[in-house]
């Protein structure tokens, strides 16, 4: 199978690297700047149990240089989806899959959705460019549940977790989800199939809905989060509102959010991938984070005013160190 990871980071060079280097698949890279220099010198990188991870990589920067796939991996951040979106035709044949490997709501997330209506996300993708450029029965779902982080260009760092959670974004189970799990699994991921994969999405937002901006906001780790009991509180409002939205979407959460707090405890003190980009100073992912669940919220006619709150207060910080863009006027 010839397989393109779309953004090398560090989920697209975790799952780039372990495909590759299981051997089965020729795995091919759409870089630019330092990581597509470092990929060419290198190859795959992968820093993982105490040992490097390499095997050799195809990198390009434009898509018509590796022509057709049968499996495309986009694990570029949110903000930058829409102009990727748009440059991968080259690599879409008839018969293309096409599987995001990326944080929050993704822009398929309301097809099928009778209480949502037909109009895309406007959060995640305005004016439903995304959709026209990847079609829907293109899509394979995968929500990440993994920790790693990229050391410098092309190196990647794995902290903890190999679950991948693949199914189709309409639900059931489907031979290819069947081929892509087996794949993945034979590569050493803790591969689930999902049969309805819309709840796995919401699940892990619902985690990382407040960590994640609150994390960025303060700069404190998760464990200082859930000390402080002030803060704690707030987040615990805005999971709840969360889950009462996802009630309304077929995304109930059978789980309180003091529960999903003991699991993120054990994790340690760790920094969101929130908080890593503000510290690099990368653009953050506001929408598909918090943005999507506001604009979901509404379309429900739902008040959710911590979560309104979180979205006003980390767009503004983002703001203001130019790592989101300004209000249109």
């Amino acid at each position: 199978m010839k397989v393109c990871i779309v953004g090398a980071g560090a989920i697209g060079g975790f799952i780039g690297t372990r495909i590759a280097a299981a051997g089965r698949c020729e795995v091919s890279a759409l870089a630019r700047g330092a990581t597509l220099a470092a990929l060419r010198e290198h190859g795959w990188r992968l820093h993982q149990g105490g040992r490097l991870m390499q095997a050799p990589v195809r990198a390009e920067q434009h898509a018509a240089e590796l022509g057709v796939q049968e499996l495309v991996v986009i694990a570029v951040k949110g903000p930058a989806l829409a102009q990727v979106a748009s440059q991968i035709a080259p690599l879409l044949g008839p018969s293309t899959w096409v599987m995001p490997a990326m944080n929050g709501v993704p822009w398929w997330f309301g097809r099928g959705v009778a209480a949502l209506g037909d109009a895309p996300l406007q959060s995640v993708d305005p004016g439903g460019a995304i959709d026209r450029a990847i079609v829907f029965e293109r899509v394979l779902g995968c929500v990440v549940h993994a920790s790693t982080s990229v050391p410098e260009p092309g190196l990647v760092e794995h902290k903890m977790g190999l679950g991948l959670v693949i199914g189709e974004p309409a639900g059931g189970l489907s031979a290819r989800v069947q081929t892509v799990g087996e794949l993945l699994t034979h590569a050493g991921f803790d591969t689930t199939l999902s049969a309805d994969l819309r709840k796995d999405v919401w699940y892990k937002l619902w985690g990382n809905l407040t960590t994640n901006p609150v994390s960025a906001l303060t700069g404190a780790t998760t464990d200082r989060l859930l000390d402080d009991p002030l803060v704690l509180a707030f987040c615990l409002a805005a999971m709840r509102e969360a889950g009462i939205v996802g009630q309304q979407i077929g995304c109930a959460i059978e789980q309180s959010p003091e529960d999903r707090h003991v699991v993120t405890r054990k994790l340690g003190a760790f920094k969101t991938s929130m908080l890593q980009d503000v510290e690099a100073g990368r653009a953050l992912e506001i929408d598909a984070i918090v943005g999507a669940v506001h604009e979901i919220a509404q379309r429900l006619g739902l008040a959710t005013p911590n979560i309104d709150a979180l979205l006003g207060l980390t767009r503004l910080f983002a703001r203001v160190r130019g790592l989101y863009p300004e209000a249109a006027h």
